[in-house]
């Protein structure tokens, strides 16, 4: 497995320097700005310059116009966050992706994303690299099993490239794809993992994928409230999770009553992300700045809360019209408003603590994706990798722990798995029509 492992790191590698790059083209081509969310005020595209700000109503609808059609031609497996599919083809269909979803996933999400689409890149960069370990796995005529740790092997390698976060990779793919930590899995997946984050390195650096200021002494107290916001992530986690599918419903009532062609819903619905977008432009893309910012303290406390119900509203309605891309960045973006919005609060009790605020913001992140996916190990190295910050790392395995026990009482799903549960429901309750022997059935392209 060592040779497969490694062509496959170096494809995921190269497959994560492309996807951005076209997240990057797209971005500029849709905004006229490198990221829109990052600009200070609502300035217009300097193309369109008439359209004013106004602008940000139309892109996400004309982005939603290209790719689709686009996903509903060639590859209807890649609309939505991603790794739920990823799952599937592990558990059910034998690690077996067609080698097509890699191409249609890439164009798609960077048009989503680079338009507007208030989605992340870690679930469309996960589908692009498993299904090309996917796709060498069968030209290899590997079984099932081999066949599924060479997908893990591709999921690791995009995580790893994207951002510069080798260990988050590994776990990622043994925590929530495989669920296997056998040597075999183990060794290919860190093989994997380590080639593609050398050539992420390459590309992009080796800066940490999140500055952080300067962090003050973490004392024994501090722990408590790290329980404590532990304990209110994990809820914000799940409450995310169920948001995106509650709009999602709400998306697939209005469209069903239009009766219009799937192809177009991305393009209709994109009128009403626009209209979000035109109100909180920070929403525009992944969002990374304002993030930033947040971990800094540079946001009070009223914006941070509109920011984060802002966020789980314009990541729910992508989805839910239909867009392309990932809710890992997502969570870490309402898990940061969550924690910085935490730390303001108990600045104003304890005023020691008004330094902390990149504390509890990290501590939040890490907290709302393990809340969210219920996978404590990855979240916790995930965020010490993103942040290469050492004093985190006790506060994070903390804060994990109650997240994702509140997430357990709370729900019996997962971000992931819920669309999987959802798919398996409707599947039963569809009712079963019986094919004519004059009939010949269509091949679905999935």
């Amino acid at each position: 497995m060592a040779l497969p492992a490694v062509l496959i790191g170096v494809g995921a590698g190269l497959a994560a320097v492309v996807f951005r790059w076209l997240i990057h083209v797209a971005t500029w081509v849709f905004s006229g700005h490198e990221d829109y969310s990052a600009v200070v005020g609502h300035p217009a595209h300097p193309w369109v310059p008439w359209l004013g700000a106004g602008f940000v109503v139309l892109a996400p609808a004309v982005g939603g116009l290209l790719y689709g059609p686009l996903v509903q031609r060639f590859a209807p497996e890649a609309r939505g966050h991603g790794v739920p599919e990823v799952m599937r083809a592990i558990s059910s269909n034998g690690g077996r992706i067609r080698g097509s979803v890699a191409a249609v996933k890439a164009l798609a999400s960077a048009i989503c994303i680079g338009s507007g689409g208030s989605v992340g890149r870690e679930g469309p960069i996960i589908q692009i690299g498993s299904a090309l370990g996917s796709a060498l796995g069968q030209k290899m005529r590997l079984p099932g099993s081999r066949l599924s740790t060479l997908v893990a092997c591709g999921a690791a390698g995009g995580v790893s490239a994207t951002f510069n976060a080798p260990l988050g990779g590994i776990f990622f793919s043994l925590e929530l794809l495989l669920q296997d930590f056998s040597p075999t899995a183990f060794g290919a997946v860190t093989i994997s993992s380590v080639i593609a984050a050398l050539i992420g390195r390459a590309a992009f650096g080796d800066a940490p994928f999140i500055s952080l200021p300067h962090l003050g002494a973490i004392r024994p107290e501090d722990y408590l409230l790290v329980l404590l916001l532990g304990v209110l992530a994990g809820a914000v986690g799940i409450g995310f999770a169920r948001a995106i599918y509650l709009v999602e419903d709400a998306c697939d009532a209005l469209w069903g009553r239009t009766r219009g062609p799937e192809w177009a819903r991305p393009a209709v619905g994109g009128l009403a992300l626009g209209l979000l977008l035109l109100a909180v432009p920070q929403m525009y893309g992944v969002g990374y700045p304002v993030l930033e910012r947040s971990v800094y303290g540079g946001i009070a406390l009223g914006a941070l809360l509109v920011l984060l119900l802002a966020k789980v509203l314009a990541t729910s309605l992508t989805l839910g019209i239909g867009g392309s891309g990932g809710v890992f960045a997502p969570s870490l973006f309402v898990g940061a408003m969550a924690g910085a919005a935490f730390g303001d609060v108990a600045a104003s009790v304890d005023p020691s603590l008004a330094g902390h605020t990149a504390l509890f913001a990290v501590v939040g992140m890490a907290a709302t994706f393990a809340g969210s996916t219920r996978a404590p190990i990855t979240g916790a190295v995930m965020l010490f990798e993103l942040t290469a910050a050492p004093a985190l790392l006790l506060p994070l395995a903390l804060a994990v722990v109650p997240a994702t026990a509140v997430s357990r009482m709370l729900s019996h799903g997962t971000v992931y798995t819920l669309k999987l549960t959802r798919r398996e429901e409707r599947s039963e309750a569809a009712p079963v029509t019986p094919v004519q022997p004059a009939e010949r059935t269509q091949p679905s392209g999935v």
